[in-house]
């Protein structure tokens, strides 16, 4: 089995799926990508037993054949390339059992042993229950907007990943950890009802793909299982078992306070008040009265404090109100918005932030946060 291959043509076809890989104690062979080489065609796959990655690479051969090959060592040699063609040869170990891939270059021989590509599983068996298009541009606004949100707690799965909700008059990608909320709306993304669970990990790596595509995504699914093909990539993976939490519950419906205020101001203000917060709650406290945003955070085991005064446009009664500096800096740094809303009813109920400007008519965005009460 031979063939050649240019090198960054191949860096950038690993990194596409080499994010899924993990030392896999139980599973050493998912440590490999698997090179399935059908003449001009090179299929790569990566795996970790949950999601399964698959990309592939133009090549010049003649050759067919499959081998497994160690990611770590591999990708290390491989990015030690500028751009150059590079020859892959496998041959026999002249020292006893197995393989050996030989690289080659204009001068120099390199050899990297291969583990058995027999134990490499098979590629999920997959019968798609319902299928979606969505334009790779949405999707990857979708998760921008959501993955940040998502919990890490493995006691509550359902929170670790993104919920899709298509529907016949609009879609929503929904995330959240319990102290926040996002809610990311499509009107122009329409589907019979239906809706999945979808784990962080391999949305974190297809978001990185999908930036800059033109391309539609098709999602397909079933009761366990989703298979994203984009272009020449296919994700499959296992969804989150479990009912979604019913996040209409906890949007409070009546938020007579309402705060317009320029979002970069807002996100250095709570920045350098942070720095002065509480470690253990990261509370920054808003008081409003008239146009004037008073922020005030402390440390009372240090003695540290900040008091801090911001321009804005309130219209409500006065409120003292305490969020987490960590949810609302991340939250406003997702934005891109020129200029946010905040809108709120009491200081013991959510607040909501919502972009002013830079969405286009068929996508709406409302990210809400808990209050954390006491100092």
């Amino acid at each position: 089995m031979k063939f050649i291959v240019s090198s960054g043509e191949l860096q950038k076809a690993l990194q596409t799926v080499s994010g899924v890989i993990s030392s896999s104690q139980s599973r050493p062979i998912l440590e490999n990508f698997l090179f399935e080489l059908d003449e001009n065609q090179l299929s790569i796959t990566a795996s970790d037993g949950e999601t399964t990655l698959v990309t592939s690479a133009e090549v010049k051969s003649d050759d067919k054949g499959k081998i497994a090959v160690p990611a770590k060592i591999f990708q290390e040699f491989l990015k030690t390339y500028d751009e150059q063609p590079l020859t892959l040869l496998v041959k026999d170990n002249e020292e006893g059992t197995g393989k050996l891939l030989e690289i080659l270059d204009e001068k120099d021989n390199f050899a990297v042993a291969l583990d058995n590509e027999e134990d490499y599983p098979e590629l999920p068996e997959f019968d798609a229950a319902q299928s979606v298009a969505v334009p790779a541009v949405v999707l990857s606004k979708a998760l921008s907007n959501t993955l940040f949100a998502t919990s890490n707690d493995s006691l509550r799965p359902v929170m670790t990943g993104v919920l899709f909700q298509f529907g016949e008059t609009e879609t929503n990608f929904v995330s959240t950890d319990s102290h926040r909320l996002v809610v990311y709306k499509r009107k122009d993304v329409i589907s019979e009802p239906m809706e999945f669970i979808m784990p962080k990990k391999p949305l974190s790596i297809f978001k990185n793909i999908l930036s800059g595509g033109e391309e539609e995504v098709k999602i397909e699914f079933n009761d366990n299982m989703a298979k994203f093909t984009f272009g020449n990539n296919v994700w499959i993976c296992r969804l989150i078992d479990g009912k979604y939490p019913n996040y209409n519950a906890v949007i409070p419906k009546e938020n007579p306070n309402m705060l317009a205020i320029s979002r970069t101001l807002l996100l250095s203000a709570i920045r350098r008040a942070s720095i002065m917060s509480n470690k253990s709650t990261n509370q920054v406290r808003f008081k409003l009265s008239g146009n004037i945003l008073h922020l005030h955070a402390e440390d009372t085991e240090y003695a540290n404090k900040a008091d801090m005064q911001i321009p804005c446009d309130y219209n409500g009664e006065d409120i003292n109100i305490g969020f987490s500096s960590k949810f609302l800096t991340e939250m406003l740094s997702v934005l891109s918005s020129e200029d946010i809303t905040m809108k709120m009813s009491q200081p013991n109920r959510p607040g909501i932030v919502e972009p002013v400007d830079g969405l286009d008519e068929n996508e709406s965005l409302l990210m809400l946060s808990m209050p954390v009460i006491g100092m």
